[in-house]
């Protein structure tokens, strides 16, 4: 078997099938790269990281094979022998390029590139829904003859992985937050295209206890600019905890994981949709979104973010009434129209395969494998702007970054991960206890009064010094008075237990002691940090907390 690939993006489509033929050892997997594509490089990088056995298109052309893979019409396919068997390489075909095929084809059903010197170009269209059947037997009646539902294979994984939601967002360090995802196509009508700095403002704009954001990007915007220039480019989001999820995988566990997505015209809204997934959208698709698509019924369908909100800060404010106002069910059926067979992809699929290939099928079930826990890396950001509003024992905080121009009461820095103009210019200073690495032979550290000392007197215009030991206790001074002991309680709802950041504890322990004049110890105060509540008691710390090595 080949699996013929031009770009990414239609080789992620053709792993996803891959367990129609799991376990089979009658089966020879191979796969080549189909010339022509600007973005074929990443294709071959792609294939390269999943080990694949690949062969040179040259001779992929030359040999003869019993079935082949591919989620594209585009190149030369004509030219491989054998029948060929395509798969759509994105969900609803909602998208038309102005530019390449026929003017108001949708890409993917195009006559221009499925029908070569008048032939269809493949013995089987396997597709999603029988409405892409109907629109096809529209603009190609002969290749509509050879089409048949089957479902989508990565719709299935994405339905299948649902269980594993909790395990996605505990690798993410989300906790409590809620992660909103942007998700953005490839093309001048992407959300990226149309609005750049969107991540980077709403990093400022959204609460750091509350909020957790992740940029799904499409894999022909890493072609075309590279990782490290989009690293770059969204360098004061990434640095503020900005998720950007890998091509492969990686993005569908975080769609798994999240509590709301912005969304352009790109067919990853139809997968969030599925997922019943809170919508906004972000931007209409212009000349590229095709009236009546399913793509299009869904974005009419979808609550707007307006070009003003966009461009002057204010789209916080739609998002929360998104997700509060979110009716289960609701938008899981705008999707309904983009996908049938749910579940029954690769079972369908297995059975029209191996029909072509003439040999029974294995006894063991056809199932997708399950998304695995992303390993997305995140920038923990080390400084904070605190705004905090403090009533009798009730501390309301919040965090931004420190460029957030809005109002803030104090600056809190984690020292040693800090920059010096940060640590100089911050009112809370801390440093988090870990364990030392394990190859170290020689360890110095510090114990915990003593580092506080330390602090206070290497920045002497610093007002707060903590450590925090773990995420339920910190020990902490403000100048001039005692050390004392913070013990954080969870917060529990519907058998769930949230904790906060201890740092944004920290916090609102300083702005307590800087608004009560002479606080009578112990007590507990009630700390209000993203959105909930949790008690901390706060107590004189005894020799053994001052002591504690770390």
């Amino acid at each position: 078997m080949l699996f013929a690939a031009r770009s990414a993006v239609a080789l992620h489509r053709l792993l996803d099938v891959l367990p129609v033929f799991s376990g089979d050892d009658r089966i020879e997997r191979r796969f080549s790269l189909i010339p022509g594509s600007d973005f074929g490089t990443d294709a071959l990088a792609a294939l390269d990281s999943v080990g694949a056995r690949c062969v040179p298109w040259d001779e992929a052309v030359r040999t003869p094979y019993d079935l082949t893979l591919a989620a594209s019409p585009k190149g030369e396919l004509d030219r491989l022998r054998g029948p060929l068997v395509l798969l759509p390489h994105g969900a609803g075909f909602g998208k038309t390029l102005p530019d390449d095929g026929t003017v108001d084809s949708a890409s993917g059903l195009d006559p221009a590139y499925l029908l070569r010197r008048g032939t269809p170009l493949a013995t089987l269209h396997a597709l999603a829904h029988r409405s892409q059947v109907a629109e096809l037997a529209v603009r190609c009646p002969a290749a509509a003859a050879r089409a048949t539902v089957v479902g989508d294979p990565t719709l299935d994984r994405l339905l299948a992985s649902q269980g594993l939601r909790d395990r996605y967002r505990t690798a993410l360090g989300t906790g409590g937050r809620r992660l909103i995802a942007l998700t953005s196509t490839w093309g001048p009508e992407s959300l990226l295209a149309s609005y750049p700095d969107l991540p980077a403002r709403l990093s400022t704009e959204l609460p750091a206890d509350s909020y957790q954001l992740a940029l799904i990007m499409h894999p022909n915007d890493y072609g075309r600019s590279g990782a490290h220039d989009l690293a770059e480019r969204h360098a004061p989001a990434l640095a503020t905890g900005l998720l950007t999820p890998r091509l492969y995988e990686e993005w569908a566990a975080v769609l798994v994981a999240a509590d709301g997505v912005l969304t352009d015209h790109g067919s990853t809204a139809l997968y969030a949709a599925a997922l019943d997934r809170p919508l906004l959208a972000v931007c209409d698709g212009g000349d590229e979104l095709i009236p009546g698509s399913p793509m299009a019924r869904l974005l009419a369908a979808a609550p707007k973010v307006s070009g003003a909100a966009a461009d002057t800060g204010r789209v916080a404010e739609h998002i929360v009434r998104a997700i509060e106002g979110h009716l289960p069910g609701s938008v899981r059926a705008l999707a309904e129209p983009a996908f049938a067979e749910r579940g029954r992809a690769l079972p369908l699929l297995r059975t029209e395969l191996y029909a072509r290939l003439g040999l029974t099928p294995p006894a063991t079930p056809a199932e997708p494998r399950l998304l695995p826990v992303p390993r997305v890396p995140a920038q923990a950001p080390a400084v904070h702007a605190v705004s905090a509003a403090v009533d009798g024992n009730r501390v309301h905080v919040e965090r931004r970054p420190p460029h957030h121009d809005g109002p803030a009461g104090h600056l809190a820095a984690e020292e040693d991960a800090a920059s010096v103009r940060h640590a100089q210019s911050a009112a809370v200073l801390f440093r988090r206890a870990g364990d030392a690495p394990a190859a170290a032979r020689a360890v110095a550290g510090w114990t915990v009064g003593g580092w506080i000392t330390w602090a206070l007197d290497r920045y002497p215009g610093r007002r707060t010094a903590a450590v925090v030991l773990s995420t339920t206790h910190c020990v902490l001074r403000r100048r001039g008075g005692p050390l004392l002991s913070a013990r954080i309680g969870a917060c529990t709802e519907a058998g769930r237990v949230f904790r906060p950041d201890p740092a944004a504890v920290v916090s609102a322990v300083h702005c307590w002691l800087t608004a009560t004049r002479a606080p009578s110890l112990p007590t507990t105060l009630n700390g209000l940090i993203g959105d909930r509540s949790y008690p901390v008691r706060l107590a004189p710390a005894t020799d053994d907390e001052e002591d504690h090595a770390f």
